[in-house]
């Protein structure tokens, strides 16, 4: 999920929609504060198997999970291992990012707003934000934010990350950023927006989850069975374009004037060829969801298979984290 304000499920009515009728038992690889899961079970959905690394979501959930039954399996877990908690799915929802819940609790260190300690751990445990920040060599933290993030001053960051070690909170290494760029203008977002982005997908291997669990639900659908993933910023949208469209029979050109190539079998049929974002009615009830996109696809009969990484856009970070 995105940032800011009281949790609403991201683009849920459209997940509704393309996914329809919703039955049978479906696997929320994102629990978070539960929306998606709520939504799913109040469309038709026999049972939810509910996934996330995060216990602080199921400690929220406690207050309300009791009410839906055994409809409801608690899965403390991560998403790349979600065929393991369930075959045979009608359907798998991903709902990428770090959660309102996380962004708004300053000691998980997620928030450039908030000062915290540099943390960004999804599962509360392992290595966090400042481990990486205060070890990692200049050339990995630069390809971190770089590869990450998509931060155009990656190396002069990272210099200036070196040079200001030991930094141990949030504002600290905010304070580091905004003196490597130029003062945002109105409406542009805060200069350590991707620095920050990147650092915790690099805390949460977050690309390396988001590739495993794309083939963990292509091997946990039944046939008819639907994928729906909601992405937040351009890679991982790119990720899940080209993981779909490879998986749809078609494999994804170098050169965009090039036909497309047929390749087969096909283990998804796509049921959105274009992401779909947000419409006016949610952008105006819930401004988080501008950057949000849905991809909707429809698992087959063939077989499961293999895909490199590397095919479908993952990025690459040289050297170790």
């Amino acid at each position: 999920m995105s940032a800011g304000g009281p949790h609403i499920p991201v683009l849920i009515n459209a997940i509704l929609k393309e996914c329809a009728p919703i039955e049978g038992v479906w696997l929320d690889g994102t629990f978070g504060a539960g929306g998606y899961t709520r939504a799913l079970l109040e469309a038709g959905a026999d049972r939810v198997i509910a996934v996330d690394r995060d216990p602080l979501a199921f400690e929220m959930a406690a207050s309300w999970a009791d009410a839906y039954g055994d409809r409801i399996t608690i899965q403390p877990g991560v998403f790349s291992k979600l065929d393991e908690y369930g075959q045979g799915l009608d359907g798998v929802v991903l709902d990428l990012g770090v959660s309102s819940m996380q962004l708004d609790q300053a000691e998980r260190g997620f928030s450039f707003m908030k000062d915290g300690p540099l943390d960004m751990r999804m599962s509360q445990d392992g290595p966090s934000a400042a481990d990486i920040v205060n070890e990692a060599d200049e050339g990995v933290l630069a390809d971190i934010l770089f590869q990450y993030g998509e931060e155009r001053a990656s190396r002069r960051i990272a210099r200036a990350i070196i040079t200001a070690r030991p930094i141990t909170t949030t504002l600290e290494l905010v304070a580091v950023v905004e003196k490597c760029l130029p003062r945002p203008k109105p409406g542009q977002s805060h200069p350590a927006t991707r620095s920050f982005q990147a650092l915790r997908i690099a805390v949460n291997n977050e690309y390396g989850e988001l590739y495993q669990g794309l083939m963990a639900a292509e091997r946990a659908l039944k046939p008819g069975g639907k994928l729906a993933v909601v992405t937040f910023h351009s890679v991982e949208d790119r990720m899940v374009k080209r993981f779909m469209t490879a998986r749809g029979g078609r494999q994804a050109n170098a050169n965009r004037y090039a036909p497309e190539v047929e390749s087969a079998p096909a283990q998804f049929e796509l049921r959105t060829r274009k992401a779909i974002g947000p419409d006016k009615d949610e952008l105006e009830m819930n401004p988080r969801s501008r950057s949000a996109k849905l991809r909707v696809a429809v698992r087959t009969d063939a077989a499961p298979g293999e895909i490199d990484a590397k095919s479908i856009g993952m990025p690459q970070v040289r050297g170790a984290i």
